[in-house]
């Protein structure tokens, strides 16, 4: 670790020569000299840091956080210092892929640290503290010490408002303490970014899209007038049904939806409360949590029925290592991060998934969707190391709801032998309301998370005013409000895990257009003549080459050029929603006749 420290410090000797040192300029030969170090630098470091961080996040102790946020500070140090670098060949005449290098380079960090000694450090140990406080978190209800799997549960299945107001705010209980540490972890990275050159982190963040960051926040605006009117119509029907069950004192029949009724802890999915606001007049024939229950499933046998459809794609079958090294369920004996989430520990071929598989319908998705990664990331590991990414954050995890998507329709249950029958057309309402709680209840919520962060980065929302900017965007978009007013010290934003392990989220959003982009490509690739929603790619070989091809490329260059290899667009497009939701869509209309929507 010291030695790359000390490479770092070489490398710059290296590329400010004799005749840099005079003030000549860079010559184009070293800047690829500078480029070519950095990656080799970075990539021999990237294998102990994501060591370190998989043995902290699947074995929580104050040893394992000591050494992930050492691993953390060490590898920030080191980018930081070659971001720095790479500004210095600004304007040199380079070739396009040093070009590019250059450029990740620069953005390389998230959450960079300033450039002075001790902030790497103090920014890691932050880093890992909120995200150990939010992965142990638990409180008490009922007498019972709860989780927030449990809390998720009961947010689920139970159906008394009381309830489910006292399990959300008792889960938002554990997020007040981590309010200090994310305001100073905010201005560290802040600072960071700005000394890259940023106006802020989300500048920094925004600027990874290959189009100016201001572009690509007028971008994600555009992408929402697209499918705003689509969640106006979904919330207005779902309010009414609420409202239907729990009475104008739960859930009045205007203005916004109280949150914990969603079946959600963040209501950013509304699937869980699919039993409240089903249509009356059409009903789906089979439930998937009781399929898979009924058939027998595990978490491993989850798994292995994801693997099974990448290799019906063509797909090579996942290593041995993946079996013996994942974390597929809560372990009993210690605690561990369970938000899912998929590595490639080594950049080469130790795939892995870190979860808390449950016999259910979100996890038998969930799986698929995870494994997307996995084979995103094997897809695209013989790329130089700076490319080791995917065309843009929201591919990566496009992908994974691509096939997720694919792993929910009734062709593909069938297929596999989970479902008897296809069911008829006469289903189709209540197959797309059932996908659309979920789908379409995210979008505004994958929108406003960035929002806010972009708020907090600029200095417009203080620490003071954290939780009050939150709800205020949660209203705009979401058209939702908590279960009652807030404590003065609440930090409702980090009970969110992306909040309080500082992971961007403007990729789940995006993730969202590009998966129906992607799955209208693939169907029309296929020649199919039906509806979208009934499209599955189980078996197309001829879908797997070519989305392949896509993978393979990594960030080699702009996402602009990767997208138009698989669908033949150039942009990010929620035409592709709105065509896959359409029969939904007019019968919402029909449903919400008389009532006054908005909020």
């Amino acid at each position: 670790m010291r030695s790359l420290l000390l490479a770092a410090t070489a490398v710059a000797l290296l590329a400010f020569g004799p005749a840099a040192a005079q003030g000549a300029k860079p010559t184009p030969a070293e800047a690829k000299a500078f480029a070519d170090k950095a990656e080799a630098d970075l990539a021999a470091f990237s294998e102990y840091a994501a060591r370190s961080s998989w043995v902290r996040a699947t074995y929580i102790t104050e040893d394992t956080q000591w050494l992930e946020a050492k691993a953390s500070a060490e590898q920030n140090v080191l980018a930081t210092g070659y971001a720095k670098q790479a500004a210095k060949y600004d304007g040199v005449a380079v070739d396009p892929v040093t070009a590019r290098k250059l450029k990740l380079l620069k953005l390389f960090l998230t959450s960079p640290a300033p450039d002075r000694p001790g902030a790497a450090a103090e920014l890691a140990g932050l880093q890992s503290r909120l995200d150990s406080t939010y992965s142990t978190g638990k409180f008490q209800h009922q007498g019972k010490t709860l989780t927030l799997n449990d809390a998720e549960d009961i947010l689920a299945k139970s159906r008394d408002p009381a309830e489910l107001k006292a399990v959300w705010e008792g889960w938002h209980t554990v997020s007040p303490p981590m309010k200090a540490d994310y305001a100073r972890a905010a201005a560290l990275t802040n600072e960071g970014a700005k000394g890259l050159g940023f106006a802020d982190t989300g500048a920094l963040w925004r600027s990874n899209y290959d189009m100016d960051p201001d572009a690509f926040a007028a971008e994600t605006d555009r992408l929402w007038t697209q499918v705003e009117p689509f969640y106006r119509n979904l919330h207005c029907y779902v309010r009414a049904r609420l409202n239907d069950k729990y009475g104008d004192a739960v859930q009045p029949r205007t203005g916004p939806i109280r949150a914990d009724l969603t079946g959600n802890m963040w209501a950013q999915t509304w699937g869980n409360i699919y039993d409240v606001v089903a249509p009356k007049t059409a009903a789906s024939s089979y439930d998937l949590d009781k399929l898979l229950v009924a058939h027998g499933y595990t978490p491993v046998k989850m798994t292995q029925t994801g693997e099974a459809f990448y290799s019906s794609l063509g797909f090579a079958p996942l290593p041995k290592t993946f079996w013996e090294r994942s974390m597929l369920e809560r372990p009993r004996d210690r605690e561990v991060t369970c938000h899912a989430s998929a590595w490639n520990v080594n950049d080469r071929d130790d795939i892995r998934i870190k979860a808390c598989f449950k016999v259910n319908a979100d996890d038998f998705y969930t799986v698929h969707h995870e494994l997307g990664h996995n084979y995103y990331q094997r897809a695209y590991s013989a790329q130089p190391y700076l490319f080791k990414g995917s065309a843009n954050d929201g591919f990566h995890e496009a992908v994974g709801d691509l096939a997720g998507m694919s792993a929910l329709t009734p062709t593909y249950l069938n297929q596999i032998g989970l479902l008897e029958k296809v069911p008829g057309a006469e289903e189709d309402i209540p197959y797309l309301l059932k996908m659309a709680l979920d789908k379409i209840a995210f979008l505004p919520f994958g929108l406003m998370i960035d929002k806010w962060r972009w708020q907090v980065f600029s200095g417009q929302v203080d620490e003071a005013h954290y939780n009050e900017a939150w709800w205020k965007l949660r209203g705009q978009y979401q058209g939702l409000a908590p279960p009652g007013p807030r404590p003065a010290d609440a930090f409702d934003p980090a009970a969110k895990y992306h909040i309080a392990a500082s992971v961007p989220y403007m990729r789940y959003f995006l993730a969202f257009n590009y998966e129906f982009q992607f799955q209208r490509a693939a169907c029309k690739q296929m020649g199919w003549k039906g509806p979208l929603h009934r499209c599955s790619l189980y078996g197309r070989k001829d879908v797997g080459e070519k989305l392949n091809a896509m993978l393979e490329l990594g960030n080699s260059q702009p996402w602009q050029e990767t997208l138009k290899v698989y669908s033949g667009e150039t942009r990010t497009d929620g035409s592709a929603i709105t065509e896959y939701f359409k029969p939904l869509n007019g019968w919402l209309t029909q449903q919400n006749k008389g009532e006054r929507c908005g909020w």
